[in-house]
């Protein structure tokens, strides 16, 4: 029995009597007792909408004062009825999908999505090109590590440097904005095109991004600090980084940018931790190299579980690191004021021996770059003979 008294369905009755009748299971009797005066056309309407039958009170009903029973119809409600499941809330290789649904839209994953809902173009909606079952660790070991830059950077520690060593700071600050820039965008181009029911990954991507953003806030931040203007972008820079921009597959691009160029990008970034001539400088490398680290990691858990899934796209790999390579052979590489600059920081002095020094120190970064590389294409199924060579193809632009 539902006493409504003088409550209306349209005033929330409703919400009582969709109670009784999911108590009352599929062919399940609910009698409504109310003194709205409209409560019968209500019940009438709200009776065909649910596909519930109306009928009248039996004797011992009205004694009630019953204005009506109804026999409660399918569980599921008018908009429920011809609806879907979003997958399973769930969210590990086994459970999800094969392919996301395009009906599915921006629902939650695991929700049941109304019939006639609007289908959604999302291009990248194959778990086997997308998914990796450590999204969601780095996912949070992201939430847990993020710094705001005014609080962990020492803007106002004592800068003693010569001259010369701002300006070296300012070209590879420089530098390092329009790398950061790429490891951007790139993703950003992608981030609207994988659908939501991998949200695992989209989470990490989002995050990923507002890392760079810091990160081009943090060095063009130092490359102001003494100066008032930034050094030089090369023709050469910029074409390598526009081919990581141009590549439309998720996956290869993933590749060339986070295992490749971003694993090179940390040996950078940890070589001027090392040779930081002042703390500012310090602690930009040190928190900027961890945030990457965490992308490189992101980038071969992906690769990984895409090459594992798909064995044969590992030629498609090749192919891409052999055809960045072509395509930038003729530039001139990384930009020779970085190399300087490099130098210049490792070498802390003008003297002919300092110079030595430091020449030799960026030498062993490039080594310690290239054998990075061929580590992690080994650790994704390279032979040792490929990988080596494959790293000694990549860019040297770093990125």
């Amino acid at each position: 029995m539902v006493e409504l008294g003088a409550l209306g369905l349209e005033q929330g009755g409703h919400i009582l009597l969709l109670r009784a009748l999911r108590e009352a299971g599929e062919g399940g009797r609910v009698c409504v007792s109310g003194t709205h005066p409209d409560l019968p056309l209500q019940l009438s309407v709200f009776a065909r909408e649910g596909a519930h039958q109306i009928e009248s009170p039996a004797p011992d009903e009205r004694k009630e004062g019953a204005v009506c029973a109804l026999v409660a119809g399918s569980s599921l409600n008018a908009r429920q009825r011809g609806a879907v499941r979003a997958g399973s809330a769930r969210a590990d290789h086994r459970t999800l999908h094969s392919y996301a649904d395009a009906r599915w839209g921006l629902a939650a994953r695991g929700a049941l999505v109304e019939a006639g809902a609007p289908s959604w173009d999302f291009s990248l909606n194959d778990r086997d090109l997308v998914w990796a079952d450590e999204a969601k660790k780095l996912y949070a070991q992201a939430l847990a590590s993020q710094w705001d830059p005014e609080e962990a950077i020492p803007w106002n520690a004592p800068i003693d440097h010569p001259p010369f060593v701002e300006d070296a700071i300012v070209q590879v600050m420089t530098y390092l904005v329009e790398n950061e820039n790429a490891a951007l965008l790139v993703p950003a181009r992608f981030l609207g095109r994988i659908h939501p029911h991998f949200r695992e990954v989209v989470q990490l991507l989002a995050i990923q991004i507002a890392d760079e953003a810091r990160h081009v806030e943090v060095f063009t931040r130092r490359a102001l600090l003494r100066r008032d203007a930034l050094g030089l972008s090369t023709v050469g820079g910029q074409r390598s980084l526009q081919t990581l921009f141009e590549e439309s597959d998720f996956v290869l691009s993933t590749l060339l940018l986070s295992v490749l160029g971003e694993g090179s990008f940390v040996d950078l970034l940890w070589f001027l931790h090392e040779h930081a001539p002042d703390p500012v400088t310090g602690a930009i490398a040190q928190l900027t190299a961890r945030d990457e680290s965490r992308h490189v990691a992101a980038g071969m858990a992906h690769v990984h579980a895409a090459l594992e899934a798909r064995p044969e796209d590992r030629s498609r790999a090749q192919r891409a690191i052999e055809q960045r390579h072509l395509a930038l052979q003729h530039t001139s590489g990384l930009n020779a004021e970085v190399f300087d600059a490099l130098v210049l920081l490792a070498a802390g002095g003008l003297s002919p021996a300092a110079i030595a020094r430091g020449f030799d120190a960026v030498q062993r970064l490039q080594s310690r770059m290239r054998e990075g590389r061929q580590r992690r294409l080994e650790r994704l199924g390279f032979t040792a003979d490929d990988a080596s060579i494959l790293a000694g193809l990549h860019t040297r632009n770093f990125m």
